[in-house]
């Protein structure tokens, strides 16, 4: 029946998202979602709003959340917009501020939404390459170009640009617009938020997915100019009305609001991470430095893919990608300490009981 298909779609090639499989007893650290349970208010705020007013529509504009946001920041709600989840505003970003006659650029190691999006709106689009050390560097990215794209940290290496740098990027791409994806800003990164007030061409992006541990209710916001925000309320209003309902609205505000479950819960999950990256080192893998909730490794003697499948087997998933320079990298998400454990005790029994056919070269990327 592809016959009745719009012709627009044929031959895109779709975003993979990570495994979400249904197994008992599992240790899931292939999506980078936070090991934390949300904050107890925001819960609490979840279910007083699970009431009758669940009959009427939400507010559209989410009026509350843009000012929790923009007071944050030191802003005006007329400088925020809200969404459902990173993605969705990632994708009215493409169509309503990245669709010009020159390319769009963002790495070519990075989140594979980018490209999906191009090739769904019809974008031009150029990625750059990261180094040999799998690093962004902003003098690749100071040339003519229709927006810039730069998730900070990248995903999926978990390296960061500073902020000296990307104002750098700013003022050497004043003719078009800069996207910071800051999904995993919250684990080590430095916001570029405050640059918003001194470039009209900057958007930022952030969710609450992994921070805030709302990945289920789907809530993410942007920052910038009110002539960017302007644009994105524009498709938005074509294309959902009410992107976000009643319980993302107050379980956003709630989380927001509650600083303190915050720190907390990511100054763990950042423990946790120097504690795994250092275990993962003694066994044998390379490690990426890293600003985000997850590591990115390959080990110096052993393939990646047995690796993941082996791991499996036990009941832990990790993400592996099968593209040229990284087929040898696993990504592996920072749980809790007792699953840290766990995965390092299973790599342990694995590299010193296994025999692999298909070890790789020392220093190996490809």
């Amino acid at each position: 029946m592809n016959d009745l298909w719009s012709e627009c779609i044929r031959g895109l090639e779709p975003y993979t998202p990570g495994e979400q499989p249904a197994i008992p007893h599992l240790i899931k650290l292939n999506t980078n979602e936070n090991p934390y349970p949300p904050s107890p208010v925001a819960l609490a705020a979840i279910r007083q709003a699970a009431n009758e007013d669940l009959r009427l529509y939400p507010d559209p504009e989410g009026r509350e959340l843009k000012q929790v946001i923009a007071d944050m920041h030191g802003l005006s709600p007329e400088h925020v917009f809200v969404g459902n989840g990173s993605d969705e505003i990632l994708a009215h970003t493409f169509l309503a501020l990245l669709k010009h006659r020159r390319p769009v650029l963002f790495p070519d190691i990075s989140y594979s939404f980018y490209p999906v999006y191009c090739g769904l709106y019809g974008i031009e689009c150029s990625a750059v390459p990261l180094d040999a050390d799998l690093q962004v560097h902003i003098e690749d990215y100071l040339r003519p170009n229709g927006g810039v794209v730069l998730p900070n940290p990248n995903a999926p290496t978990g390296s960061v640009v500073g902020r000296g740098e990307m104002k750098r990027l700013l003022e050497g791409t004043d003719g078009s617009v800069v996207v910071v994806d800051e999904a995993y800003v919250d684990f080590g990164g430095e916001t570029v938020i405050p640059l918003v007030a001194d470039f009209p061409n900057l958007l930022v992006i952030q969710t609450l997915s992994k921070s805030r541990s709302l990945a289920g209710l789907r809530i993410g916001f942007a920052v910038g100019h009110p002539s960017l925000i302007d644009a994105l309320n524009l498709v938005k209003s074509c294309f959902n009305s009410y992107p976000l309902d009643r319980l993302a609205l107050k379980g956003a505000v709630a989380a927001l609001r509650d600083q303190d479950y915050f720190d907390r819960t990511r100054k763990q999950v950042m423990a946790s991470r120097e504690w795994l990256a250092h275990e993962l080192c003694s066994l044998g893998f390379y490690v990426l430095p890293s600003q985000a909730n997850f590591l990115f490794a390959r080990h110096e003697l052993r393939d990646a893919a047995t690796l993941q499948e082996l791991l499996r087997e036990r009941n832990i998933l990790v993400r592996h990608f099968a593209k040229p320079r990284i087929n040898q990298f696993l990504r592996i998400s920072v749980g809790t300490d007792a699953q840290c454990q766990s995965l390092v005790d299973a790599l342990r029994e694995i590299l010193a009981t296994t025999y692999f056919a298909d070890a790789v070269p020392n220093n190996a990327e490809s």
